[in-house]
């Protein structure tokens, strides 16, 4: 039997497995033995270390295994019922007391064998133990590690362990995955021995061996399904040679600036993709906010053009597109280089005369929304597409732009830094090029965290800003007091991670406050609900100063771009993440003056509550470096929050510690490349078990490869 079949197998015809069993197995989604495999204990009580009753010591946690001498119940007051257990061994005796668990004094028998850990303690002559961690001892096994996994109504923690046995057993004869040369480079286990270990180790020791085998498995089979199903949608489809010529040297004079070393390489890595003309281009630009990714991309625009081809930028938001058309545009018309927007707001007329020049290959750069995926989108000569914010943007999105060129190059950017080991989980498939520096030292903005009782303090900086004829913002997680925060995508519910509840603010309920508060300045919203062409005059008017302070949801958190906004209010600061709160904070300090962000939470102050959330704050307040918040983010919430990256795959990795397992991601990594460059499709005999593990992960990316 392959191992997908019995990964396959119907968790049913498992031993013990029926009933009110299979019903609390599949109410923890498990239908299949793969399921069950991949159902691992939560926590282990780890008895191995066991003393006398008489060697433990008072004030420390113990791990001691007696004889059961006596059971009793007490009841000192109602709905309080205390089991004691009198456990025994050749030195002593233990006195064990657990409470509301009324079962144990008829579960437990005078001589069984107990092992229990918890803290010890002396009182009424007697070494005792309250509400200890306990396990059940047969006549012939001693006290080692015991798993304990993850249960429903209907089926206990042992005879959970059972059905893992069992299914442990069945998958003792499938082929191991990993060929056996990989295996011993990076000394990792067998698949059977790594599958026994993390479900019933032996030491603890060896679980983490077992855990580090399953998760470069992991890791590898999640590269080599990116990368295929990358190459899988570009088989057979000739690449584009661009030539670097004269609108890449006129860009350069261009600039009213000096690209910095880090911006250089960049640009450097990017030109060298686009030349060979033997494979097509597929990077990642990440960089963190005012890093200068928007002239780096500029460049690769300007190459396709001195090659006589067309590029189209696609962007998240109509305000990040039209950003492109007023920063980037000028530049490039100044090279000669013929630049258009297209958005959901183009007017019908202006509209249908551009697609009619794009068609005509009159339009080298086409700046854009989702409107540009539209099927009367036509590029005649598509070389180059670039898409901003990636995260934003589903894989299907980015191959139907892709499909518009054959042989496209593609230039992905992000401007939320992420940490390397997630980089790779997420955009295995890309090359990339990091900028973590600004170029302009001194610019950037300072943070402080504020409570209601300072609030003043925010206000002040505010009017202050406004006389000097500055700009401010403030961002509130709700468009109106109606809605729910917690279906909003981006603000946790209340409460989350140990965070307060505090009343959350709206921008409809900000606006009429500052209205009142700032009566001599202008002050208008800009949210999610409003139109595209409502948003984008809101925009210009705030960057023409004809609105002094703009009342905002996370829409500004990516392309609004206004030098003259030297101030941020951030309302309800402890509801954001970090990613979301550096992004924001990005928005000030973007021209000559820097910019300061004020952050009002909840519980912030002298005695700041020490929750997830105050940190994120307190790390906010300390460093401006992104990448060293996205590390800090990644340790507090791990990857299934940050960027709300929900439908990647790298979500649904089980093994994988991305904080700690950054030599495994990279080796990982590092190996699907080398796999694929000696074998594309994985069919030689060593390799078909991996090839069969991807199919059943990712589906069969191998049908184009392979061209079946």
């Amino acid at each position: 039997m392959s191992r997908a079949d019995v990964l396959h197998e119907d968790v049913s015809r498992l031993k013990y497995v029926s009933g009110a069993r299979e019903e609390a197995l599949r109410r923890l989604g498990i239908e299949s033995v793969g399921d069950l495999l991949c159902h691992i204990p939560r926590r282990y009580l780890d008895f191995t270390h066991a003393v006398t009753i008489e060697s433990a010591p008072i004030g420390s946690v113990s791990t001691i295994v007696g004889t059961v001498d006596r059971v009793s119940e007490k009841r000192p007051r109602p709905r309080l019922v205390i089991t004691e257990v009198f456990l025994v061994d050749e030195t002593g005796v233990l006195q064990v007391a657990f409470f509301k668990q009324p079962w144990l004094s008829r579960d437990i028998k005078r001589g069984d064998r107990l092992a229990v850990m918890g803290k010890v303690e002396f009182a009424c002559g007697f070494k005792q133990m309250s509400a200890p961690l306990f396990e059940r001892l047969d006549a012939n096994r001693a006290a080692g590690i015991v798993p304990v996994h993850p249960v429903s109504e209907g089926i206990s923690v042992a005879w959970m362990r059972r059905i893992a046995s069992v299914a442990i057993g069945l998958s003792l004869g499938a082929p191991d995955p990993l060929p056996a040369p990989l295996r011993a480079r990076r000394r990792l286990m067998s698949s059977s021995m790594s599958l026994r270990a993390i479900h019933f180790p032996t030491s603890m020791g060896e679980r983490e061996l077992a855990r580090r085998r399953l998760a470069y498995e992991e890791t590898l089979v999640l590269q080599l399904g990116l990368r295929l199903r990358n190459d899988s949608n570009l088989l057979g489809v000739p690449a584009v040679g661009h030539t670097p010529g004269g609108h890449v040297a006129a860009l350069r004079s261009a600039l009213p600036f000096r690209l910095s070393e880090e911006q250089d390489a960049a640009v450097a890595q990017i030109l060298r993709d686009m030349r060979d003309g033997g494979r097509i281009m597929n990077r990642l630009l990440l960089g963190d906010v005012g890093t200068g990714k928007t002239a780096v991309a500029s460049f690769a625009l300007a190459c396709a053009a001195d090659t006589g081809t067309q590029a189209c930028v696609m962007a998240p938001t109509g305000i990040l597109a039209q950003q492109y058309a007023v920063k980037v545009a000028p530049v490039l018309e100044g090279i000669g280089v013929s630049c258009a927007l297209l958005t959901g707001a183009t007017p019908a007329v202006e509209r249908a005369r551009l697609l009619e020049r794009l068609a005509a290959g009159d339009i080298d750069v086409l700046f854009g929304t989702h409107a540009v995926l539209t099927e009367d989108v036509v590029f005649p000569h598509l070389s180059l597409v670039v898409i901003d914010e990636q995260h934003r943007f589903g894989v299907g999105q980015r191959n139907v732009l892709r499909a518009k060129g054959p042989g496209a190059d593609l230039l992905v950017m992000s401007a939320t830094p992420i940490p390397r080991t997630l980089a790779l989980s997420l955009y295995g498939d890309l090359d990339s090029s990091v900028i973590r520096h600004r170029p302009v030292p001194g610019a950037g903005v300072t943070t402080r965290v504020l409570n209601e009782g300072n609030r003043d303090i925010a206000y002040g900086a505010i009017r202050e800003a406004i006389g000097a004829g500055q700009r401010a913002y403030v961002v509130c997680p709700l468009v109106a007091d109606r809605d729910d925060a917690e279906e909003l995508e981006d603000v946790p519910a209340p409460g989350q991670d140990g965070a307060p509840r505090a009343p959350l603010h709206s921008v409809e309920g900000e606006l009429a406050h500052l209205e009142i508060v700032f009566p001599e300045a202008c002050v208008a919203a800009l949210h999610g609900r409003m139109s595209a062409v409502e948003k984008d005059a809101t925009i210009e008017a705030f960057r023409q100063g004809a609105i002094d302070i703009l009342v905002s949801t996370t829409v500004v958190e990516v392309g609004v771009d206004v030098p003259e906004a030297t101030v941020m209010l951030i309302e309800n600061g402890e509801r954001f993440g970090l990613a979301t709160l550096h992004q924001l904070r990005g928005r000030v300090g973007r021209g000559a003056r820097a910019g300061t962000c004020y952050v009002i939470a909840q519980g912030a102050g002298r005695a700041r509550r020490k929750t997830p959330s105050m940190e994120r704050l307190e790390a906010l307040e300390a460093t401006s470096d992104g990448f060293e918040l996205a590390e800090m983010d990644l340790r507090l919430r791990h990857e299934g929050e940050i960027l709300g990256l929900r439908q990647h795959g790298a979500m649904s990795l089980r093994f994988v510690d991305l904080d700690a397992d950054t030599d495994i991601i990279e080796s990982a990594h590092d190996d699907a490349i080398e796999i694929l460059a000696h074998e594309a499709t994985l069919s030689a005999p060593a390799l078909m078990p991996l090839r069969h593990c991807v199919i059943d992960r990712y589906g069969d990316v191998f049908k184009e490869v392979s061209g079946g």
